[in-house]
Formats: structure tokens, C-alpha cells, sequence
């Protein structure tokens, strides 16, 4: 008991869903878990395991579905099965955590009584306490291709912008300190709204969806690179 007691307590699986996420998959209440059919993480929200944070692949590393929270998960983090009252308490596939909420026994690996790296923190626990967030492209050094993802400055970080593949990944890639950099307005070419980040050799390449946008990255970076670290007042938070 003690154990389901904090992983209830260290979980942020089933809490509200995260305001400004552009998903529409509302999490289940802890209460809930089990007795109301969940709805699934698209798959294509996703790049890794929302468990064990592995990138999933298409030989070695399948995606599942967890049949209780609706999680995406590999076949190691989802080895287990469990009744489900909404499914007639037939047995179904579930993730570990849900497995211990469900039936009060311990696996083997406690994943989350380990301490996150600064990667390891997920998108979508960042975005619902962030400065800003949303889905930007960053562009390589030639400026013809890049990678576009789901880029974050959280609340709790604020001098950092952490770079996802996905918006319900729950580990990020990469992540860059804002601190020092110089924000450079670019002008706009073939539709696309560029900035840059620029300090000393270093230049990072940014392409938003609009000028909005743009001009939010911009304003938001430059409070950080500036050490600002508190949100500006009469601003949302979100995305």
C-alpha cells in the first residue's frame, strides 16, 4: 500500500490534461483507471516509449497501447496484464504503472524513484508549467533542412529551451542554454518567419508557423538569454 500510495503521489499519468497541448487525449483520474475505456495517444504524438523513454523502432521496438491510461509503450513496458472492469474484468495489456495501481503488486524496476536528468523530464509535463511552448522547426546549418519538433521553456527552467520530437514525448533530445545568446530578427523568405539564436560562432535557425509566433519565441528567448527568469506579467504562460 505504502507503494501505490507514492507512485499516486510521484505519478503525473493521470492528472488533468495538459491546457495548450495541441492533442485532445484528456487523461483518466486515478479513480477511473480501469472502469472507463481511455483514450489513446495517437501514435504519431510520440517518438519513444512513455515509459522507458527507449525511441521506438519498427523491428526491435513496437509500439502498444496501455488498455487502462492509453499511453504509448514498448512490449517491455507493457508485459503485464490486468482486469478491467470497463472491459468486463477480462484481462488486458497494461502499462507497469498501471499494473501497480491496479493490482497492488510490485514490479521489479521503479523507474520513477530515480532522479530525472535534464533531458529526461517530459514534454508534457514541462508545457503545463512553461513560458512557452510549441511546435517550431530548427534548421541545420545550411538552412535548407532541419528538424521540427515540439520546443519548450519551462517555468522551473526558464534559462533552458528543451527540444522535443513529439509533444507527449518524455524525454527530450536536446536542450539548449538561452543564457548569453543574442535573439536576431531575419527577414521573412519563401512564407517562412525566421530567427535566430546567436553567440559567438554559434547560430541556431528557427521557422515558426506565423509572425505571432515568431514574435513570441523571440520575445520569450531574449527574457531568457537576458537571465529574466520570472513570466511577463498579463502573459499567458502557454502556447
Amino acid at each position: 500500500q505504502d507503494a501505490i500510495d507514492r507512485k499516486e503521489k510521484r505519478s503525473e499519468t493521470f492528472k488533468t490534461a495538459v491546457h495548450g497541448l495541441e492533442m485532445g487525449t484528456p487523461a483518466l483520474k486515478t479513480e477511473e483507471l480501469g472502469r472507463r475505456a481511455p483514450q489513446w495517444v495517437r501514435d504519431n504524438l510520440v517518438t519513444m516509449c512513455m515509459r522507458c523513454k527507449e525511441p521506438f523502432n519498427a523491428i526491435v521496438r513496437r509500439r502498444h497501447h496501455c488498455r487502462a491510461c492509453g499511453y504509448v509503450v514498448c512490449a517491455r513496458c507493457s508485459d503485464n496484464k490486468a482486469e478491467l472492469q470497463y472491459d468486463g474484468n477480462r484481462l488486458n495489456r497494461v502499462c507497469q504503472e498501471c499494473y501497480i495501481l491496479l493490482t497492488g503488486q510490485v514490479v521489479l524496476e521503479d523507474r520513477e524513484g530515480k532522479h530525472k536528468g535534464i533531458l529526461e523530464k517530459g514534454a508534457a509535463e514541462v508545457s503545463g508549467r512553461s513560458l512557452l511552448c510549441s511546435s517550431l522547426q530548427l534548421l541545420d546549418k545550411n538552412g535548407k533542412g532541419g528538424t521540427r519538433g515540439w520546443f519548450v521553456i519551462p517555468q522551473d527552467d526558464p534559462l533552458v529551451l528543451y527540444i522535443y520530437a513529439a509533444p507527449q514525448d518524455v524525454r527530450a533530445h536536446t536542450s539548449i542554454p538561452l543564457l548569453g545568446y543574442q535573439v536576431r530578427d531575419l527577414p521573412q523568405g519563401d512564407s517562412r518567419h525566421l530567427f535566430q539564436l546567436v553567440q559567438s560562432r554559434q547560430v541556431y535557425t528557427f521557422v515558426a508557423d506565423t509572425e505571432e509566433l515568431k514574435r513570441r519565441w523571440m520575445r520569450a528567448m531574449a527574457r531568457s538569454a537576458a537571465g529574466i527568469t520570472h513570466p511577463e506579467e498579463g502573459k499567458d504562460a502557454d502556447s
